[in-house]
């Protein structure tokens, strides 16, 4: 189960103290580094354990739950968060999701399934910085940094949560391909598309009129009914006519044009 060569350190808050001892057995068994925090603790102590995930028991956080899930998940965006509590509504799940969890696990479940899934977001992560790596992608006035999780338009950054900024770099990696909504789904969110599940199809909306809002001369996200989305940036009449204006502008600039030149010559 461990992804080599790097050890995967996790750690959990949870109360739950069956479940914490499989949990910590399973992953030390699996070569795991593995930390129990009782309570939430500071995104800065997270980042100090220097962890690659963390899960999280929604029903330990108490009333400030969801401010904290927030504050991690926005403040960490290498930090993988699987929350793993009890029985949840449908409404709460996403809301989770949507706040930039990477994964929802209900209670009871077994401990190896929560491994199975923290150890794939890891997996996504590392996926990610390795991309990061290979530099900035840059389409249209659109250029995406894997390594600040950060996507700019025209040097300005866009106000991206870490789930529409993962599917963005989706999108734009593979530029010019028809992606599916299930596969778009499957890599990013990490698991199999429910029947009848939209968060695609809203995460996309997210992104658009983001793009329109800071890029308005440009389409980048491309529309297939029924089947899913293509990344593709076209310039609008404004921006082609801006730039042949451009192209004119330059040609003409070297030189004035022979009669002028003549006239001053011969002055």
């Amino acid at each position: 189960m461990t992804i080599q060569p790097e050890t995967i350190r996790l750690a959990s808050i949870d109360s739950d103290s069956g479940f914490v001892t499989v949990l910590a057995k399973r992953a030390e068994s699996a070569g795991w580094q593995y930390r129990r925090l009782a309570s939430a603790v500071p995104p800065d102590e997270l980042v100090a354990m220097k962890l690659n995930a963390v899960v999280i028991d929604m029903a330990v956080l108490g009333d400030g739950g969801w401010a904290y899930l927030e504050r991690v998940c926005g403040m960490l965006p290498q930090l993988g968060v699987v929350v793993c509590t009890g029985q949840s509504t449908v409404a709460q799940r996403v809301r989770g999701l949507r706040l930039g969890a990477d994964d929802w696990v209900t209670k009871p479940c077994h401990p190896e399934e929560v491994l199975a899934r923290v150890e794939g977001v890891v997996r996504r992560r590392r996926r990610s910085k390795l991309r990061a790596d290979s530099g900035p992608l840059v389409a249209g006035e659109l250029e995406i940094r894997g390594d600040q999780f950060q996507a700019f338009v025209s040097g300005q950054s866009l106000d991206l949560t870490r789930r529409e900024f993962e599917l963005l770099q989706l999108l734009v990696e593979a530029k010019g391909q028809v992606l599916e909504r299930e596969t778009i789904y499957q890599r990013v969110w990490g698991y199999a598309m429910a029947h009848g599940d939209r968060s695609v199809d809203v995460f996309v909306r997210k992104l658009r009129q983001k793009l329109e809002k800071r890029s308005p001369g440009w389409t980048y996200i491309h529309t297939h009914f029924g089947v899913g989305y293509r990344f593709d940036p076209e310039a609008g009449e404004g921006v082609r006519t801006a730039a042949k204006a451009k192209a004119k502008a330059t040609e003409a600039e070297p030189g004035a044009s022979p009669a002028v030149h003549a006239t001053f010559t011969t002055a």
